[in-house]
């Protein structure tokens, strides 16, 4: 995969912040294309998909629509992803009235206020010292017992709260700043309890300076590293799951989750990230794949868009059938972040986030879109397409 190096160090919470209140800066960037990457130049007229269930936006409750007295089936819409911390259940119940679907966004690794009071939950790097947010990415450690009890008790107030139709899992990734055209991933967790955990699991015996241990892991060890590291991050996966199923069965989990391949940044996916999207298939239901084409350096390139997500079908051994347990519904950018998304490109934009194997796309992000109402109508009638 071709980078490139932006200017834009906005994170998606910044962008949505700036977006609520009025006022995002987005700062541009040159748009450069990896040679030999076609222009998006196999659309397909947008037609009745009867594959796709779900219409949705995500970043906020369709306000900007019940303001100009319409309602969100007037363009399409039939679904929305809130943040748990803005779930609200009056608002909730107007949705459900008008028979739109209200999903939760919740933050498993990125919740840094927990580390004012608990600043030993801070992944450890390479030379032993809590390692710096990248871009001011600040993640938390995964092995940090403490951290993980508080996040599972959140996730279980919130489904005892909200009558929510389910939930989905976001930024559920090690500590790293991967939603840029250029990604920052330095090499974590080697904390006291990540190391103990790592040796009881495999049975070896680790230098006991970080320095060096950390060297025979990013060495001749890599591999087990990463699979003990997947490990513990899906059996998070597991817990959430055993919750959701205790507490509001029914209800479905998803992941907003990285749209590389397997062999992006040299595997980044897996030995970076911390992310085995086969094994957390086990628990997840729908897999929200992030295919932000502007952001990510392919501001002419909508078909990425579909070429990710067909990746991700072939890697789950998903087609998009009704009768598959998974889904894969892709959030598509439409909100001006990176590049300009331009109105005229959103039709080709859910064009290829609705082809198989999606069954549901939803729009990034709803603070941002709901004020270029060009845009909004535009989606509107690609939904409406869609929907037949």
């Amino acid at each position: 995969m071709t980078t490139r190096t932006t200017s834009n160090a906005l994170s998606r919470r910044d962008a949505l912040a700036r977006c609520a209140a009025g006022s995002l800066a987005v700062a541009g960037f040159h748009s450069l294309r990896s040679a030999g990457v076609a222009e998006a130049n196999d659309e397909r007229p947008l037609v009745a998909r009867s594959h796709v269930a779900i219409r949705g936006i995500y970043g906020g409750y369709p306000s900007a629509i019940f303001e100009r007295g319409q309602k969100p089936d007037d363009y399409g819409v039939n679904a929305v992803w809130i943040g748990s911390g803005g779930l609200n259940q009056a608002e909730i119940n107007r949705c459900h009235k008008l028979g739109v679907k209200v999903f939760a966004e919740f933050n498993s690794m990125h919740h840094a206020a927990f580390l004012k009071q608990h600043p030993d939950a801070a992944p450890i790097g390479i030379d032993g010292k809590p390692s710096p947010p990248p871009e001011g990415w600040q993640g938390v450690s995964p092995f940090h017992a403490g951290y993980r009890q508080e996040r599972m008790a959140e996730f279980q107030r919130v489904l005892e709260t909200f009558e929510i139709d389910g939930i989905w899992l976001d930024y559920h990734h090690a500590h790293a700043s991967w939603e840029r055209d250029t990604p920052l991933m330095p090499d974590t967790d080697f904390s006291p309890a990540a190391l103990e955990q790592f040796a009881k699991s495999t049975g070896i015996v680790l230098p006991a300076k970080v320095s060096e241990a950390s060297t025979q892991l990013l060495g001749p060890l890599r591999n087990a590293w990463t699979e003990f590291r997947c490990n513990v991050f899906t059996d998070w996966v597991r817990e959430y799951r055993e919750i959701l199923n205790a507490t509001r069965p029914g209800a479905l989990l998803g992941t907003f989750h990285c749209p590389w391949s397997q062999e992006d940044y040299d595997g980044a996916i897996r030995h970076k990230l911390a992310i085995d999207l086969p094994a957390q298939a086990k628990y997840i239901d729908v897999f929200s794949i992030m295919p932000y084409h502007a952001r990510f350096g392919h501001p002419q390139d909508v078909s990425w868009i579909s070429r990710q997500t067909a990746a991700l079908g072939k890697l789950l051994n998903l087609t998009g059938a009704r009768n598959e347990l998974q889904k894969i519904w892709p959030i598509v950018q439409l909100a001006d972040w990176g590049e300009t998304v331009k109105a005229a490109q959103v039709q080709d934009i859910i064009d290829h986030g609705t082809r198989k194997p999606s069954t549901g796309v939803m729009v990034f992000h709803w603070s941002g879109v709901s004020k270029q109402w060009d845009k909004v109508d535009a989606m509107g009638k690609a939904y409406e397409a869609i929907r037949g």
